[in-house]
């Protein structure tokens, strides 16, 4: 199974719309949603800070501030 995971922050408009494609994304490919908030975790906030959402592809760096879903197609039709 593909999983897709973002991180994200609380309160943070551009994580809540990718959230909203990738859900979309998923009635045309199977797999499964992660979210991980990087509030209050000093590691995750000193690697991804301001600049979330950022998306990652069965833990490959894919996309950060927003889906696209073109892009997102072809990925999946690579793995």
């Amino acid at each position: 199974m593909v999983e897709v995971t973002v991180y994200s922050r609380s309160n943070c408009h551009l994580c809540d719309v990718a959230m909203a494609q990738l859900e979309k994304l998923s009635e045309e490919f199977e797999f499964t949603i992660v979210k991980k908030l990087i509030d209050g975790d000093a590691e995750l906030e000193n690697k991804y800070g301001e600049g979330v959402p950022v998306i990652l592809i069965n833990g490959t760096p894919h996309d950060f501030f927003r889906v696209d879903p073109e892009r997102f197609r072809a990925a999946m039709a690579n793995i």
